[in-house]
């Protein structure tokens, strides 16, 4: 019997553990709200904030089914290349750049896939897409936030000694920006091939993963969203 069209299966062979999956999520969301109180990333947002995430969630929607989609069919069709999921990871980071507190990346993600559900996809699945995206994409860029306290991409950083070097300043910032904007695009290439297809995908749709091209996507994403993350936020 199904919900929504939700299997709910939890034994296909090769699916990962619902037990592993739920206790990630939980420690995960701990963590980032723990690391983020001590370390002043979590703030109660404002109604500037609110517009920053609305707007954000809303043109990823636009972008990733509707530009980047169109720009994609002129293009070779690998797992290399993906304009509409660039734009969306751009959009997504300049959000966190400009709100800088813990929640900006789950709520606009959550936002993204509720509006991509009412013009795109359609309602069948839910919630589990919506937690997918929220507690994978969101929550990553949460865990970022949280870490830097309130200060990714370099933004706001300041020298422990104090130091008022502009220039100096500027090129530890850039370096800090490229850094994470590195690692970011680095977690962003898992959950797609990992949490998806290793066990969101066979939960609601009842199908055994692949596991060979589990492997095959992962290396793929991480090489090349990695790489454009950094580059992201190089320029």
């Amino acid at each position: 019997m199904s919900f929504n069209g939700i299997s709910g299966a939890i034994n296909e062979p090769g699916q990962i553990p619902w037990e592993i999956v739920l206790i990630y999520f939980v420690m995960a969301l701990i963590f980032v709200f723990y690391y983020g109180k001590k370390n002043g990333g979590l703030k109660v947002f404002s109604t500037l904030d609110l517009v920053y995430i609305g707007i954000g969630a809303a043109f990823s929607v636009a972008w990733e089914f509707f530009i980047g989609s169109y720009i994609d069919k002129f293009l070779p069709h690998t797992p290399f290349i993906n304009v509409g999921f660039w734009g969306r990871l751009v959009i997504v980071f300049i959000v966190a750049a400009l709100v800088r507190k813990v929640g900006a990346g789950m709520l606009t993600l959550l936002i993204f896939n509720l509006l991509s559900d009412v013009f795109y996809y359609g309602f069948g699945g839910e919630p589990m897409f919506t937690i997918y995206e929220s507690l994978t994409y969101g929550l990553f860029v949460d865990l970022m936030i949280a870490v830097t306290g309130g200060k990714i991409f370099g933004i706001g950083f300041v020298p422990k000694n104090g130091g008022s070097n502009v220039q100096r300043i500027n090129l530890i910032s850039t370096i800090l920006a490229v850094f994470e904007g590195g690692i970011l695009g680095l977690l962003w290439a898992m959950p797609d091939p990992i949490f998806y297809s290793g066990f969101f995908g066979p939960f609601i749709y009842g199908y055994a993963p692949n596991w060979a091209r589990i492997e095959f996507e992962l290396g793929a994403f991480i090489k090349f969203r990695g790489s454009k993350g950094a580059k992201n936020l190089a320029f």
